[in-house]
Order: C-alpha cells, then sequence, then structure tokens
C-alpha cells in the first residue's frame, strides 16, 4: 500500500522592522524558507522591495536577518540571502544572520557561505545599544 505524502508547513512571512540602534534594520523571517513557500505568500516584486535599501543605510548600517523562526530553506532562500548580502557589501552595510537552526548551518557550510557574514545567537545580540 502507497503511503501519501502531505506537504504541511506553515505560512512563510517576512516582517521589516527598526532596531534600537539607527541605522539598523531588523528582517524577521518565519516559516519555511523556500521557493514554493516564499513565491506562494509574497509576490516577486513585494519580495524584493522588502529588502531594497534604506535611506539611512550607509557605512554605519547594520542589517539584521533574523531566522530563528526558519526551520529549513533551499538554495532559493540561500540565494536571497546571498543576493542581499552583496548588495549590502556595495553598500558598506554590515549584515549578521541571527537564530540559526542546525538545518540551516548545514546549509551554509555545505554551500561554502558559512564565512561570508557573521552568525550571532539571537537578535538582541546583534542589536546592542
Amino acid at each position: 500500500m502507497a503511503v501519501a505524502q502531505v506537504w504541511k508547513s506553515s505560512r512563510f512571512t517576512i516582517e521589516r522592522n527598526q532596531g534600537k540602534t539607527p541605522g539598523t534594520v531588523i528582517f524577521r523571517l518565519s516559516g519555511p524558507f523556500t521557493a514554493r513557500d516564499m513565491h506562494g505568500a509574497l509576490s516577486p516584486d513585494v519580495l524584493r522591495n522588502t529588502f531594497e535599501a534604506e535611506e539611512s543605510d550607509g557605512p554605519h548600517a547594520l542589517h539584521i536577518l533574523d531566522l530563528t523562526e526558519v526551520p529549513y530553506m533551499d538554495s532559493a532562500g540561500l540565494g536571497l540571502i546571498v543576493s542581499h548580502y552583496v548588495r549590502c557589501q556595495g553598500r558598506g552595510v554590515r549584515l549578521v544572520v541571527a537564530g540559526v537552526s542546525p538545518r540551516v548551518v548545514q546549509l551554509f557550510e555545505m554551500t561554502k557561505v558559512d564565512g561570508f557574514f557573521p552568525r550571532v545567537a539571537t537578535v538582541e545580540e546583534a542589536d546592542r545599544v
């Protein structure tokens, strides 16, 4: 007897908030960070605009990607993070990734991007005043 596979996932969302420190933007991602979930929840324009630069972005700006609620990601999610990292580098904005699950750390290590951006345990650790 064949067993049916059921896809159950929480909805993918991104929130963009100001941090405690001026020039800090926190992107809180929640749910599976995959092409299927990402594009099923957000239009390509909304997704792209979420990560667009702030007028206050500059050499002392900080972007924190909070992945605490991301259980896993695929190459599309990883590609979005790497693309954002490259844009940040071009503008002199620091990028820090917070709350990375062991499964996502494995993906970072396997694809050799784990050394590109600093990882911290919590957003609070990254957003110190």
